[in-house]
């Protein structure tokens, strides 16, 4: 029988705690999701371009990127759930303050601030779950994390653009502010309990984290977990972003159906990451699990490129391309948190999400030059 709800067994503070990170993560993807669906009405009300527009993007992965791992050495030595409080407050001021003034450059200043807020949600959460949550149930709050996040993506589009339509993009931004101050207060209702499922002394802090610095993080076991994560983000970012339009360059497929298939690789993705926690409960050997489900979906995504296929069949098989992607992601986790040494889950995990940032700033470069010169992201086959 599944262990995967068994979370209702551990103390009441540790899984409400749990259940407030997860509300954490869920904004934090959200506020990834802000600027995208409001891209048209910010930049007619500021009368910029994209490119001056796509400057708060820019702004915000660089300050990223640049002071996560920093983040994550103080979330060791301080304390994980001050910063997360403090990170989630940065950010829905951030971004009620970037709606309520008029001013373009208020505006880019403010995605800065968003990205120092944003510095904090991986290190800091990691470090909560890994410390409040029973070994053999990590892998399904892993699990539960990720899907978080995940919603909170899927749902920022259709609530952005519904506020948008009565208050304008700037009450949505607003709106948005609000939700991320709810999670705050609720957040802020959960005191971190004693954690008894730590293997050693206090949230990260003291001599445990004095003892690792810089020097851990150049270990071959951490830079290989980098890489993990740079190489999904560059393969997520690029069917994310370029799947519709390559499908039509390549195979003529109509934009509905383009639409269909990219919606069923994001679906079955997040699905994947709730079967990928059970699976990597139950099966211990991760880098197997992560490497079949990537290896799955590399041959998936390639037959995709390859061959012009029915509708039916193309969505099928980018939803098992998503599916096999979002399996992997616990087992993801549970690798870097098998390297990990005690009191360094904010340092380690702060370093090795940086692959996101590192992998979301050259995907569209990347991608944009194999487009330009008549190749899909997904194919060796040149574009009609």
């Amino acid at each position: 029988m599944t262990q995967f709800v068994s979370v209702r067994a551990m103390p009441s503070a540790d899984s409400r705690l749990i259940a407030a990170v997860c509300a954490a993560h869920l904004m934090s993807h959200y506020y990834l999701l802000m600027l995208a669906p409001l891209l048209a009405f910010v930049r007619a009300d500021f009368q910029v371009s994209y490119t001056q527009l796509a400057l708060a993007l820019t702004v915000f992965n660089v300050v990223s990127g640049v002071l996560q791992t920093p983040v994550g050495f103080l979330v060791d030595r301080i304390g994980a759930r001050v910063f997360l409080i403090v990170g989630l407050a940065l950010s829905s001021a951030a971004f009620a303050i970037a709606g309520l003034f008029n001013s373009y450059w208020v505006f880019i200043a403010m995605y800065g601030v968003a990205g120092l807020g944003n510095t904090v949600y991986h290190p800091a959460n990691y470090s909560l779950l890994s410390h409040h949550s029973p070994p053999e149930r990590l892998s399904h709050i892993f699990a539960f994390h990720t899907f978080a996040g995940m919603l909170g993506s899927a749902i920022a589009p259709v609530t952005l653009l519904a506020m948008q339509s009565y208050f304008g993009w700037r009450g949505a931004y607003i709106g948005a502010a609000i939700f991320g101050l709810i999670v705050l207060a609720v957040l802020l209702a959960q005191p971190e309990p004693p954690a008894e499922h730590r293997r050693a002394g206090r949230s990260g802090k003291g001599r445990s984290s004095a003892a690792v610095g810089w020097h851990l993080l150049i270990a071959p076991a951490i830079l290989l977990n980098l890489a993990f994560f740079v190489l999904t983000s560059l393969m997520g970012n690029g069917l994310n972003t370029y799947l519709v339009v390559a499908l039509g360059a390549l195979h003529a497929t109509p934009p509905a159906i383009a639409n269909l298939a990219l919606t069923s690789l994001l679906a079955m993705n997040a699905i994947g990451v709730l079967a990928g926690g059970v699976l990597a409960g139950r099966i211990r050997q991760h880098a197997l699990i992560a490497g079949s489900g990537l290896t799955v979906a590399g041959v998936v995504t390639a037959l995709i490129g390859i061959f012009d296929l029915p509708a039916e069949a193309l969505i099928g098989l980018t939803g098992l391309s998503g599916f096999c992607v979002g399996a992997t992601y616990p087992s993801r986790d549970m690798l870097v948190r098998a390297v990990t040494p005690p009191g360094a889950f904010g340092t380690v995990f702060g370093f090795v999400s940086t692959g996101f940032n590192i992998g979301a700033s050259i995907a569209p470069i990347i991608y944009g030059m194999l487009m330009d010169h008549g190749r899909a992201p997904f194919s060796c086959c040149p574009l009609r």
